[in-house]
């Protein structure tokens, strides 16, 4: 019996990229659209087969990459308080949806002029670099002060608020950086300092962003906090329990956020 050659057909990835981060793309759009259809981050995390905990860390990346909010979100109650999406998540998850009709059209368009894809197959499922932080925030570098050795640069997230990171003069050149560019800073979660009632002046760390706590999660070992600090930012710090009892953490109360400006990691696309 002849061998039959099986048909190579063209596959590709279709993302929203953001400051060399991968922002939106196909399970995260599903995503937005169970939250908009059952208003409840519990609901569609189950509905899409992920995590509870899974689905609040992917809002709060979408949340702190988009310029604005895609998703409104009121904590509370077993199923983890009322959801929906913004008009501008309902607008993204439009857009994506054209593009991706386009995207289409153009890998079956694309299969019939080459006939042997196997070539720009594999380019297009290239290894992209992951960034495993929970931190991470779009914003503009508003200032770079220079020194001989080390520089410090100035981010302005959304809402106006400023963020610090110290590196090395060689990375200011490096990374091109210099002032009204697009970039994004990364901070882990276990650099973020949580305390109440702070007077930024009186402590040396140069990043103080106080806010709302949003939510607290407690684990086996540590308890994690989301501190919602404006403008639709939302910073994730991982404190022992005796910290959180210390403190006397509810969410709705108000905390600060702190991490030095040499725990700050800065990148650009």
């Amino acid at each position: 019996m002849p061998h039959t050659r099986q048909e190579l057909e063209l596959e590709g990835s279709l993302w929203f990229q953001k400051s060399d981060h991968r922002f939106l793309g196909s399970d995260r759009i599903q995503l937005l659209e169970q939250i908009n259809e059952l208003g409840s981050i519990s609901k569609a995390a189950k509905a899409v087969g992920i995590s509870y905990k899974t689905a609040w860390q992917v809002v709060n990346t979408i949340n702190n990459l988009s310029e604005r909010p895609l998703v409104d979100r009121t904590t509370g109650g077993k199923d983890g308080g009322g959801t929906k999406l913004t008009p501008e998540g309902k607008k993204v998850i439009r857009q994506y949806h054209v593009i991706e009709e386009e995207h289409r059209t153009f890998l079956h368009n694309l299969e019939q002029r080459l006939g042997e894809p196997e070539q720009l197959y594999q380019f297009l499922n290239r290894i992209s670099m992951k960034v495993s932080a929970r931190n991470i925030f779009s914003g503009t570098i508003s200032r770079i002060v220079r020194a001989p050795v080390n520089a410090e640069v100035t981010l302005t997230l959304k809402g106006g608020i400023p963020l610090t990171a110290n590196v090395t003069s060689g990375a200011i050149d490096k990374l091109g950086l210099r002032e009204g560019m697009s970039a994004y800073a990364i901070i882990k979660s276990s650099a973020v300092i949580i305390g109440r009632e702070i007077d930024s002046g009186k402590v040396s760390t140069r990043n103080v962003l106080c806010g709302t706590v949003e939510r607290i999660v407690d684990s086996q070992v540590n308890t994690e906090v989301e501190l919602d600090i404006g403008g639709g930012n939302i910073i994730t710090s991982i404190i022992t329990h005796t910290s959180a009892d210390t403190l006397e953490l509810t969410e709705g109360a108000k905390a600060c956020a702190m991490f030095k400006a040499s725990s700050v990691i800065i990148g650009v696309s």
